[in-house]
């Protein structure tokens, strides 16, 4: 397996991944780049277009992983400036300054699941971020204590993944979310 910077020559991988799924083909990983109104709006090709733009304008969005080059995964990790809805939300609001890096999303292929290779995409969200400077790297996990939860309410990852990968609690957001962090300093 292998992991690649997302980049106008990646590009048409991550569509070949996210054309295998309605939901994720119609947010395009760009639910936090938004507003709900946009969001709306664009579902679908227009979101899709807005983040090739950013791709386009080489902005640092993300990792896809690969096997014999069939993509099998996705991790979101940018500045946690590329993400404005983040700090409109008490869920995902954050103190840890301009130098921080966001990990906010997952989609990994209904064959490749189970495998670990989430663990492997946080792992690599990290590496990349502190690659490009960022001094801290957050995530908005889902805590599945006690409950189970359906794939599609895991795409900010569990807590468990996080803090298997190093991230601290920082606190947990109502009974179903929580703040990670991790210090690169």
């Amino acid at each position: 397996m292998r992991l690649v910077e997302l980049t106008r020559e990646t590009w048409p991988t991550l569509e070949e991944l996210f054309s295998a799924n309605k939901t994720v083909g119609g947010c395009y990983c760009t639910w936090f780049m938004r507003t709900g109104p946009e969001m709306e709006a664009q579902w679908g090709a227009g979101n899709k277009k807005f983040l090739h733009e950013k791709v386009r304008a080489g902005e640092p969005l993300g990792l896809l992983a690969l096997a014999d080059d069939r993509p099998l995964g996705w991790v979101a990790v940018a500045p946690r400036s590329t993400y404005p809805r983040l700090d409109r939300s008490r869920t995902t609001a954050s103190d840890a300054g301009p130098d921080a890096w966001s990990v906010t999303c997952f989609f990994v292929h209904r064959s490749a699941r189970g495998r670990g290779l989430a663990r492997t995409l946080v792992d690599a969200a990290v590496d990349f971020a502190a690659a490009r400077g960022a001094r801290v790297v957050e995530g908005h996990p889902v805590d599945t204590e006690g409950r189970k939860r359906s794939s599609g309410d895991l795409y900010h990852g569990t807590l468990d993944l996080f803090l298997a990968a190093g991230f601290t609690l920082v606190e947990r957001r109502g009974t179903r979310r929580a703040l990670v962090r991790k210090d690169l300093t």
